[in-house]
């Protein structure tokens, strides 16, 4: 088959295109697909380059989200069979493997998956926006509903909007009644999130995005007399966590599911105490939130947003695209 492979961490440069690589074989309880979409994630650029205390087997292919076919099937699979849409959960929560980082992934005509990770995938669901869903928009989901509990109403204020996890949050925000603030870093981008659902934007390219925020919403006040939002999404870190606690409204709540600019950042506890705010944390995704997605896009509730498809020749295209920020939404690769 052909498939994009790293063989040591490294740069963009170093993928490497194979053209006759190994096809894969299913064992008892597993399946082969033939791959109709991967989508990338940050997390691919981490894998490239490397991650404390984490080690790959190398040679490996990337691409964690993963939708396609049915072609072969293992040994004592029961319930899937040859020709079935599906979508991979891509983590396996009993071995503590994820797809496309310790074993290989679907960056590759074919991928072989443990069968309990499969969810049907209807068929008016395309490929290409089941790949965009469980890395990024079950994260979101997450944290937006299963641990957010957003309230209609609310005003809530989006960093990172126009990536894969941020373009999910604004939807689920507008789904959830709620009055969406979102930062990006261009006015192209702040128009493409505002026609996504986005009451109001901020370009944080221009100067203090927190005073503009303040200057708009007020400031927190001890007691809840003052201004601010109800709810910030942070899953940047680094420089922008203390100024997100400064655009909160008192009992406000600031919810993270990672770090890409850093995980430790300088801490300001101050406003943590005197506004009496939440931090509330929300990892990964379950099987669940994948589901409850899957039937939002089938009833057209929920789009996800796809920035462009690629062929799986251009790979290093695709991740310099997403290495530079040039995308909004999802980048996805198709054989």
């Amino acid at each position: 088959m052909r498939a994009q492979v790293i063989h040591a961490h490294g740069a963009i440069e170093d993928i490497t295109w194979e053209p006759n690589w190994r096809d894969p074989v299913p064992g008892a309880g597993e399946v082969v697909l033939k791959v109709g979409a991967c989508a990338l994630n940050y997390h691919d650029l981490f894998s490239l380059r490397g991650m404390p205390g984490i080690s790959l087997p190398f040679p490996l292919i990337m691409g964690i989200d993963v939708a396609g076919e049915v072609v072969r099937v293992g040994a004592g699979v029961t319930g899937v069979k040859v020709g079935d849409r599906v979508v991979v959960d891509p983590f396996d929560r009993e071995t503590g493997v994820l797809l496309g980082e310790r074993a290989d992934g679907g960056l590759a005509e074919y991928v072989k998956v443990a069968a309990k990770q499969l969810l049907p995938l209807p068929d008016d669901v395309s490929y290409e926006a089941a790949a965009a869903l469980p890395v990024a928009y079950g994260t979101a989901y997450r944290m937006m509903v299963t641990r957010g509990r957003l309230v209609a109403g609310e005003k809530v204020f989006i960093l990172g909007a126009s990536g894969g996890v941020g373009t999910c949050c604004v939807q689920l925000a507008k789904l959830a009644g709620c009055h969406v603030i979102v930062a990006a870093s261009s006015k192209e981008k702040l128009e493409r999130l505002r026609a996504l659902g986005a009451d109001d934007g901020v370009d944080y390219t221009q100067g203090d995005w927190v005073r503009e925020v303040q200057s708009r919403y007020g400031k927190a006040r001890f007691g809840g007399a003052g201004g601010g939002v109800d709810v910030v999404v942070n899953f940047t870190g680094g420089d922008t966590w203390v100024p997100s606690l400064k655009c909160l409204k008192n009992d406000g709540r600031l919810l993270t599911c990672g770090a890409t600019a850093g995980y430790d950042p300088k801490e300001d506890i101050r406003y943590i105490w005197t506004f009496e705010l939440n931090i509330i944390g929300s990892n990964a995704w379950t099987r669940d939130d994948v589901a409850s997605l899957i039937e939002l896009v089938r009833q057209r509730k929920l789009v996800p947003v796809v920035d462009r498809v690629l062929p799986l020749e251009q790979a290093r295209e695709a991740f310099r695209l997403l290495d530079e920020r040039k995308v909004v939404g999802k980048l996805v690769l198709k054989p």
